[in-house]
């Protein structure tokens, strides 16, 4: 059976650039609306406090619920050059994350509150991203730290506005960078520990044509480096631009366009031997050695990314004002490995393609009056997805005839939202809102070796590889749909002090493998999960401090297990009960004076299931602190995190079968910047940076557990994920 035709990937990025360079075109008119001013570029965070701005993550006293802003000076001064965006917020409370192959050289994820980024949704100036076989993220793509300007974290389901496939745990929102309004030109030089470099070009015009309503920021820049893992090598080419034009009558028009290329030599399973470790040797994890089955050259990605999307906007009158994004994303991920640790056959390696194609909108408009404001919008996107496994000789890569699975599918997703905040006197607010979903699949499923759907009717022969007789494919499709109301309250007790709760439910939808059955025969078809969750904080910010703190609670749906077969052939499928989230957290920025502040953050809390134990990968705290000084072209900032204890669970689901004691982890950034170092350059700025300063070797988690392996009885098989060790990095930018 011939494998699902891909198309180049470069030609669809074209095609999506051009798209939006005619959407740019056809939205020209628009700028004939009058409305109020529209500050280019900046991320505006009403009710910040100046002396937060040095801070890894702030708070904002019009916030309706527990939520933590990143600014990108954080981000430009105190993460590494070759950072991913889980290094972007991984100073803000609960959230933690690990590269076992050095930072930003790996696909890290991103837990908040316990929680993995799978129920959580990620977007891009608010317009939602993510993988359509499951709600997962790759970090490895799509955004590097050279494309971000900010985050926006908040750790609860949002109000009805907030729109997304995973608003079950929480939302993470990325800004793009903020546009300058004098010109620039930067080259950047960075080179560091396993043979890692980078070079990048970026530059920004300014506020430029007529009245200088225009701008432009696009940046260039590659990536290579050997990893701190054996032959776990990465090689990322990436290019971004935005484009932002204000009309007199202050409607802002935006274009941002990014394109990724990676290409590495990564295992699917990136865990390190507990032999290796038990031995000091941390870094072993592909051989050089093409006669054994973990040579780094039957291990090998080829992926690419680009993100494209048109904005608009302007005021409307009357008080009405109107956000529209047109966008469209694709995701290209070609895998080649070999799946067996012990042996190279014809049939060990996988050949593997997971690939989409997203299209979407997302409408706003509200409208403000002496007695509120109303908000309202809609969000329409459609994804086209093609994936395959197929069995392959990780020497020729020949593959069999018979694919593990070959399947298409399209996902349609609307939400409409309607949320009004009723203004009850000077300071107290209350914003009751309600939002629809609805999620439908469409699938097309081809015959397999009976990894998935099966033969269809026909004979699979092991031997040859090949199916005979029976369909070629079918066809199903399943809705999911869920009404999410929200209800929050917030109250400004003084100027500089604010209280906030909230009640708010999200939900997220089931991984499209609960088909991956006989004949994809479900019933009862499983539902999208729900989390409800309600909380209570205070934001408090001066001059001198900034202060927040939080109490949550938040029950959640657990996973789906299947039941055997019925009589007919179907699989149903029922929860397996539910999780209770719970605990308390604060973050505060204290401003010590001549230069140094400090900040830090901590949360204590619980993720389990009803029976009392721990959900993996959960810790019992977290907390980070860092010292940062900023003073006479200096900004320097030591760091730590720290993530308390958790359990993993065995080969055959027992909980809470490993325990993982705490780990912490310093960093440690010196910057120094030198204006006008030459006569043709406005400033140089070097900085000095060091991940994991104290050489941790700790154990993050359990990558993959051998049969009858625990804590009590581990086996010398079981994969780890460990800590990589130091990295120090020396950069140096020049600005023409």
């Amino acid at each position: 059976m011939s494998k699902i035709t891909t198309q180049p990937h470069l030609k669809s990025s074209v095609l999506n650039i051009t798209r939006a360079l005619t959407l740019l075109v056809a939205a020209t008119p628009c700028f004939a609306q009058s409305g109020s001013t529209v500050t280019l570029g900046a991320v505006v965070v009403t009710g910040q406090a100046a002396s937060a701005e040095s801070a890894p993550s702030m708070n904002s006293l019009t916030a309706r619920s527990a939520q933590s802003v990143v600014n990108d000076s954080f981000i430009r001064n105190y993460t590494s050059p070759v950072a991913d965006y889980t290094q972007t917020i991984s100073m803000t409370p609960g959230v933690f994350s690990s590269s076992p192959n050095g930072v930003g050289l790996g696909d890290a994820k991103v837990t908040i509150r316990g929680l993995s980024d799978s129920n959580t949704v990620f977007s891009f100036d608010g317009i939602p991203f993510n993988d359509t076989n499951g709600v997962s993220h790759h970090s490895w793509v799509f955004f590097p730290s050279q494309f971000v300007g900010g985050a926006v974290v908040d750790r609860s389901p949002g109000g009805a506005s907030t729109v997304g496939q995973a608003t079950f745990g929480g939302s993470v929102d990325f800004r793009s960078r903020v546009l300058e309004a004098e010109p620039r030109t930067s080259v950047e030089l960075s080179s560091g520990s396993w043979n890692t470099r980078l070079i990048g070009i970026e530059h920004e015009t300014g506020q430029v044509g007529p009245d200088g309503k225009s701008n432009l920021l696009f940046n260039v820049h590659e990536m290579k480096s050997d990893g701190y893992q054996t032959f776990n090598l990465q090689d990322r080419k990436a290019v971004s631009g935005k484009y932002q034009y204000e009309n007199t009558g202050g409607s802002t028009f935006t274009v941002f366009a990014s394109y990724l290329n990676l290409k590495n030599n990564t295992p699917s399973i990136k865990g390190i031997a507990r032999s290796s470790f038990n031995a000091g040797d941390y870094i072993t994890l592909l051989s050089g050695d093409s006669t054994k089955p973990n040579y780094f050259g039957f291990n090998f990605y080829d992926i690419s990314t680009d993100f494209v999307y048109a904005g608009i906007s302007t005021m409307l009158g009357g008080g009405w004002k109107l956000e529209d994004k047109v966008y469209t994303y694709r995701y290209w991920n070609k895998q080649n490995y070999n799946n067996s640790a012990t042996a190279i056959t014809t049939t060990s390696a996988i050949d593997k393609l997971n690939s989409y194609t997203t299209f979407g909108n997302l409408l706003r408009l509200s409208n403000e009056t002496e007695t509120g404001t109303l908000r309202t919008g809609l969000w329409l996107e459609r994804a086209d997805s093609r994936r395959y496994q197929i069995p392959s000789d990780p020497r020729t890569w020949v593959d069999t005839p018979a694919p593990n699975f070959t399947e298409t599918y399209q996902t349609t997703t609307v939400q409409p939202y309607l949320e009004y905040e009723f203004k009850i006197g000077k300071d107290l607010k209350v914003t009751p809102g309600v939002k629809y979903a609805s999620y439908k699949q469409d699938y097309v499923h081809l015959q397999d070796n009976g990894g998935a759907v099966g033969t269809l009717g026909g004979v699979y022969n092991a031997t040859t590889g090949t199916i005979t007789g029976g369909a070629p494919s079918l066809a199903n499709s399943i809705t999911y749909t869920d009404v999410l109301p929200s209800l929050d309250v917030h109250y400004n007790i003084q100027p500089n002090w604010s209280v906030y709760g909230q009640y708010a439910l999200g939900d997220q939808i089931p991984s499209t493998s609960v088909f991956d059955v006989k004949n994809a025969l479900v019933s009862p078809a499983p539902k999208a999960t729900k989390a409800t969750t309600m909380q209570v904080g205070t934001v408090w910010n001066s001059s001198a401090l900034t202060l927040a703190a939080d109490i949550y609670h938040t029950k959640l749906d657990g996973a789906y297990t299947p039941l055997p077969p019925d009589s007919a052939g179907n699989v149903g499928y029922v929860l397996s009960g539910t999780e209770v989230n719970q605990g308390i957290e604060a973050e505060a920025n204290f401003v010590l004076g001549s230069g140094f502040s400090l900040y830090a953050n901590a949360t204590v809390g619980s993720l389990k299931y009803e029976n009392g134990q721990w959900v993996p990968g959960a810790p019992n705290t977290t907390q980070a602190i860092a010292l940062n000084y900023e003073h006479n072209g200096w900004a320097a900032s030591l760091s730590a995190n720290r993530v308390g204890q958790i359990y993993n669970d065995a080969k055959d689901g027992t909980h809470e079968a490993f325990v993982i004691d705490p780990v912490t982890v310093a960093n440690l950034f010196v910057n120094y910047t030198i204006k006008k170092p030459a006569n043709f350059a406005k400033q140089l700025k070097l900085q000095f940076g060091v991940n994991n300063l104290f050489d941790s070797h700790a154990i993050a988690g359990i990558a993959s557990a051998t049969a009858g392996s625990s804590s009590a009885a581990p086996s010398a098989k079981d994969l780890l994920t460990v800590i990589a060790g130091r990295n120090v990095s020396l950069t140096a930018t020049l600005d023409f």
